[in-house]
């Protein structure tokens, strides 16, 4: 199966063949499905082709979704335990392989190696998290109004359900879609991102080590032509979705007109972080190039915006430039890189497009590393998608395209607000966004009040807008989403809830004073 080794240190990751495309996973088995393309999944830090996979067509997600609807009845039988085992397997397998996999999610996706280690641990935290909930209390018990009634609720699997997960965490997420999915008792139909399809084929060759029964879970691989036909199939209880607002939309508006039928997606965000007046500087400009820079911006949670109050303006900016003029941008693999690449091409264009916007709208840039020197870039590396930060300040208008529209990279907007907390509150709502945010002050008003009043569904107190916890609700509000695809909000969009009320008297007695008295003519 292997086509060589990637050396980092003194460990090797084996590298897939670009000349045996890998296949879908569809009914226990691996198939080349009915396509003939094929399409290749590249390292954004040197441009090189990692393997190849065949491209799935509408056909074969109609295969796999046969395979999902027949599996369902005998896997929804099982009890939440014994779903889970399948699930405890993989949770070892994934520490087990914890470095190698952590490389290769770098190497597939570009983020510095720490982050590619992470992700790996935050999936099998989410794992962990899954399984474990197996053997936890499930439902509540509810007091009825008649003494002689039991009331209490009960959840339900939906069926199949449709997982369409983005590339920036391309183990992680698919765990957060697929682990609660299938320990409630539904089974699944995945189309990963087509940037990462090899850390796709590793989580479904898990899958298969499981021994989890043929059509619980099916790997589609491909484009957004795949992913729309498991959107859009009548099959199909709940699609989850994690990605651009762009598709999120589309996907929760088709979805929206078909009864019974749901859409829990997460999608991106313009975030800020509020430095106020109360605000500890060294909090301050460390979470700011936190949130700002990990991951190159390429996290839906990523700050674009920095809303700074007068006082520590000069301060603030000063400090914040000082570092992104020096932020280590070079081989993700190695431990001394903070900023990787950009994922591909046309989001270096995307990113330099929007900085040209920013000069247009009246734009001071105040750090523009965007075509970095050849100085800057790794040996061996000359093709990767290389950029470094570009921050710049720019008097605020509500209707500046620049701090409105997210270009999900290290495009980064100073803000000043010189009036009380109050104006800083309303910068931060006026973008069509609602995802993630964070406070930094050291006054617990104003930070209750960024908690209770911030238009975000994920709210932070000296702390980056980054860094969620699996068992934490992720997702936003306004444009940034319309569910929760993750952590124990996921229960809600994959299972039906049942309201149960038992009668224990042999007479009928109802609620509310109603009258059981039959009545006739006679």
């Amino acid at each position: 199966m292997d086509g060589g080794t990637y050396w980092w240190g003194t460990r090797t990751v084996p590298i897939m063949s670009t000349d045996d495309s890998r296949r879908h996973y569809i009914d226990g088995e691996w198939t080349t499905g009915t396509g003939d393309e094929t399409f290749t999944s590249q390292n954004p830090a040197t441009g090189e082709a990692l393997a190849s996979f065949h491209r799935g067509t509408e056909d074969d997600v109609d295969h796999a979704l046969a395979a999902a609807e027949d599996a369902y009845d005998e896997w929804r039988s099982l009890s939440h335990i014994d779903r889970a085992e399948y699930l405890w397997d993989i949770y070892h397998e994934l520490r087990d392989r914890h470095e190698e996999l952590g490389e290769i999610v770098t190497m597939e996706c570009g983020k510095e190696i720490s982050e590619g280690l992470a992700d790996v641990t935050e999936s099998w935290h989410m794992v962990e998290w899954a399984a474990g909930n197996a053997r936890h209390p499930h439902g509540d018990v509810v007091p009825s109004e008649i003494a002689s009634k039991d009331a209490y609720m009960r959840r339900k699997p939906k069926g199949v359900v449709g997982c369409i997960t983005p590339w920036n965490f391309p183990v992680a997420i698919p765990f957060w879609h697929l682990a609660v999915t299938l320990v409630e008792g539904n089974t699944v139909v995945w189309k990963p991102a087509e940037q990462t399809p090899w850390c796709a084929h590793i989580i479904a060759e898990m899958f298969e080590d499981s021994g989890i029964p043929d059509g619980v879970f099916n790997l589609v691989q491909g484009y957004g032509d795949a992913g729309n036909a498991i959107v859009e199939d009548d099959r199909v209880e709940t699609v989850l979705f994690t990605g651009s607002a762009e598709v999120g939309h589309k996907i929760a508006s088709k979805v929206g007109g078909e009864p019974g039928k749901i859409a829990a997606c997460e999608m991106g965000g313009k975030n800020a972080v509020v430095v106020t007046d109360e605000a500890d500087l060294d909090v301050a400009v460390h979470s700011a190039v936190m949130s700002s820079f990990k991951t190159t911006g390429q996290r839906c949670v990523s700050s674009e915006r920095l809303i700074v109050h007068e006082d520590l303006y000069d301060e603030f900016k000063e400090r914040f430039v000082d570092i992104a003029e020096d932020i280590a941008v070079g081989d993700p693999l190695e431990e001394d890189t903070f900023m990787g690449p950009l994922i591909e091409e046309d989001q270096v264009e995307k990113f330099k497009r929007y900085n040209d916007l920013a000069r247009e709208e009246g734009a001071n840039v105040l750090v523009d590393r965007a075509d970095l020197g050849a100085e800057e870039i790794p040996d061996g590396h000359e093709e990767g998608h290389w950029v470094g930060p570009f921050v710049y300040e720019v008097d605020y208008d509500e209707d500046l395209r620049c701090i409105n529209e997210e270009v999900f990279g290290p495009h980064v907007a100073l803000l000043e607000y010189s009036g009380d907390f109050d104006e800083a509150l309303e910068m931060h709502n006026s973008v069509d966004y609602g995802l993630a945010g964070a406070i930094i002050s050291e006054d617990y008003r104003q930070i209750n009040q960024f908690r209770d009043e911030a238009e975000i569904g994920l709210a932070y107190g000296n702390l980056p807008c980054i860094g969620a916890e699996v068992h934490l609700p992720f997702g936003g509000v306004k444009k940034s989403g319309n569910g929760l695809p993750s952590g124990r909000e996921v229960i809600e969009a994959v299972t039906e809830r049942t309201a149960w009320t038992l009668n224990n008297s042999k007479d009928i007695e109802m609620a509310q004073g109603l009258s059981a008295d039959i009545i006739t003519d006679e």
